[in-house]
C-alpha cells in the first residue's frame, strides 16, 4: 500500500512537472506569437506608407514631366514660328554710346527694334529649354521635400 501511494505520488509529481514545463512552453509560444504579430503590424504599416510615398513620387513626376513637355512644345512652336518668319525675337536694348550726328535729317539711322542675330537664335531656344528643365527639376524637388519626405520620417518612426 505504501508502494502504491509512493508510486501515485511520484506519478503526480512527474505529471505536475510535465504540466509546468508545458505551461512554460505555452507562455513562451504566446509571447513569440505576440512579438511576431506586432512586427507584422509594423511591417504592414511601413509597406502602406512606402506605397503612399511611391504613389506621391510618381504623381509629382507625372505632373512635372507633363509641365516640362508643355513648355518644350511651346518653345518648339515658337522656334518654328521664328524660323518661318511668322514671329520675331525682339531684344529690349538701349544704346549707351552716343550716336554720331548724321548729315541728313536728325534722328536715329536705324529705327527698327533690336532683334537677335540669326546665329544666336538656336542658343536662345536651347537656354529656354534648359531653363524650363531646371525650373521643373527644382519644383519637383521642392514637391518631394514637402510631400514625400515627411512621410519618410513618419515611416521610420512607426514601431
Amino acid at each position: 500500500m505504501i508502494r502504491e501511494g509512493i508510486f501515485i505520488l511520484v506519478l503526480c509529481l512527474v505529471a505536475w512537472f510535465g504540466f509546468d514545463l508545458l505551461e512554460g512552453q505555452r507562455d513562451m509560444a504566446r509571447s513569440e506569437r505576440d512579438a511576431a504579430l506586432f512586427e507584422a503590424s509594423g511591417l504592414r504599416e511601413a509597406a502602406r506608407i512606402s506605397g503612399e510615398m511611391l504613389a506621391e513620387r510618381d504623381a509629382i513626376d507625372l505632373q512635372r514631366t507633363q509641365e516640362l513637355n508643355d513648355e518644350r512644345t511651346e518653345n518648339d512652336a515658337l522656334r518654328l514660328d521664328v524660323a518661318a518668319g511668322r514671329k520675331r525675337l525682339r531684344v529690349n536694348a538701349t544704346c549707351s554710346a552716343p550716336m554720331p550726328a548724321s548729315t541728313g535729317a536728325s534722328g536715329v539711322a536705324h529705327a527698327a527694334a533690336a532683334e537677335l542675330a540669326t546665329d544666336a537664335r538656336p542658343d536662345y531656344f536651347t537656354l529656354v529649354d534648359q531653363l524650363a528643365l531646371s525650373k521643373q527639376m527644382i519644383l519637383g524637388l521642392q514637391d518631394h521635400a514637402l510631400r514625400v519626405c515627411p512621410r519618410q520620417s513618419q515611416a521610420t518612426l512607426t514601431p
